[in-house]
């Protein structure tokens, strides 16, 4: 089921409601900026944060309304590069870059703010990062032409089933 959210002003930022005919939301989220767009495309198990930002830097925050988050948490950015990426709530926090070396992408996780102690391929933090062209496949450089990031988030960062995320990005290619 995909259900498009559209964006209503509020003293603060932009929070993503349902659109006509629409079953109600199992999320609120509130933009830090106006034209910021959060589409939500949620099924039983998974639900994907489609987020785009036209100016490149900002965040949302997405609260969840059921009891708890689906099994499979990702969000598709739409950017052009990905300096910074975070996505915490009050017990952790997820800080991710990604850059490209000899034509792969080279991706940097740490965990609490410590960018010193890099997270391995083993720990239970590490999300699944990656930088995909317009036709879905694998890209190979920056800035990305119509692509966009895919983060799957870690099940050990629900592991506290936080009432609400926030997620946060930099895009170092600017419009």
């Amino acid at each position: 089921m995909t259900t498009k959210f559209v964006p209503t002003l509020l003293i603060l930022g932009i929070a993503a409601v349902a659109t006509a005919g629409d079953s109600p939301s199992k999320f609120k989220i509130t933009t830090k900026k106006r034209d910021d767009t959060v589409e939500v495309r949620a099924d039983q198990d998974k639900v994907m944060f489609v987020v785009k930002s036209p100016f490149g830097i900002s965040q949302a925050v997405i609260e969840r309304q059921d009891d708890a988050w689906p099994k499979i948490v990702a969000l598709r950015l739409h950017l052009k590069g990905l300096e910074s990426f975070r996505v915490a709530y009050d017990k952790v926090k997820l800080d991710a870059a990604v850059s490209v070396q000899d034509g792969k992408p080279k991706v940097r996780q740490w965990k609490d703010g410590k960018e010193d102690a890099p997270l391995d391929e083993k720990s239970p933090f590490g999300a699944e990062i990656r930088m995909l062209g317009a036709d879905g496949g694998a890209a190979k450089d920056l800035p990305l032409k119509d692509g966009y990031f895919e983060v799957t988030l870690p099940r050990a960062f629900f592991e506290g089933n936080p009432k609400a995320i926030t997620v946060a990005w930099i895009d170092f290619y600017r419009n």
